[in-house]
């Protein structure tokens, strides 16, 4: 699975060294991608070469060998149809109306900790998610997983987690946490009295507990997408 971000620096990278043999310098990337820096297109870069789609050369200045393309690339004459609407005309709320046959593209905001909390960090790319895992009527974001605390239910490092964002949650639901307005933080979410208790899915990690003003539920847990 690639990000549309991802996506496109790929195809930019393939379209250059395909006409000049080399591939662009990471100026020109973060240029056409139009990023703010160039630490942007080392983590798209390292998210690819973790797919298998690329990898870098050592020792080697600006070589980059891509070892595979996605059908999008591969075969010019697939591609995803751009509409303005979605199941029953129009599309879910926070989702980009790109149709992918069914699927819809939301954006990336970043990575969690599904371990000790650590800042979420925003990114401007998007993920392709099933239609079926968004609802009408919110808006809906995906983040990567980091960390293993939740591995007993099946959210592994390295996951692709679909939130449906909101303040508030059930008991027995997992939920984008921020705590003390500065770190977030995936967890399964307990409302006990005036405190909350942040439960991880793996008995080497404790429960966080945390007085009820000190925690802000961003989102809930709605799917999750996984790369093999």
């Amino acid at each position: 699975m690639l990000t549309k971000k991802m996506l496109e620096l790929l195809e930019f990278i393939h379209e250059r060294q395909s006409r000049d043999g080399v591939p662009p310098s990471f100026d020109e990337m973060k240029d056409h991608l139009g990023l703010r820096s160039k630490s942007g297109i080392h983590r798209l870069i390292t998210s690819m070469e973790e797919r298998g789609y690329l990898r870098r050369l050592p020792h080697k200045a600006r070589a980059i060998e891509i070892l595979r393309l996605p059908d999008t690339l591969a075969n010019p004459g697939f591609a995803p149809r751009v509409i303005e609407g979605s199941r029953g005309g129009e599309a879910p709320a926070g989702a980009i109306a790109v149709d992918h046959g069914g699927a819809w593209d939301i954006p990336l905001q970043g990575r969690i900790a599904a371990g000790g909390p650590i800042e979420a960090v925003r990114q401007e790319e998007s993920v392709t998610v099933p239609g079926s895992m968004l609802s009408r009527g919110g808006n809906h974001y995906a983040l990567e997983v980091q960390g293993d605390s939740m591995i007993d239910i099946g959210i592994n490092d390295g996951d692709i987690v679909v939130i449906r964002e909101g303040s508030s949650a059930e008991n027995g639901e997992i939920v984008v946490a921020k705590i003390d307005d500065e770190t977030v933080t995936l967890k399964r979410y307990r409302r006990r009295g005036r405190t909350i208790a942040l439960e991880p899915a793996n008995a080497a990690h404790v429960v966080q507990t945390y007085s009820e003003d000190r925690v802000q539920i961003q989102g809930r847990l709605v799917g999750l997408i996984r790369t093999y």
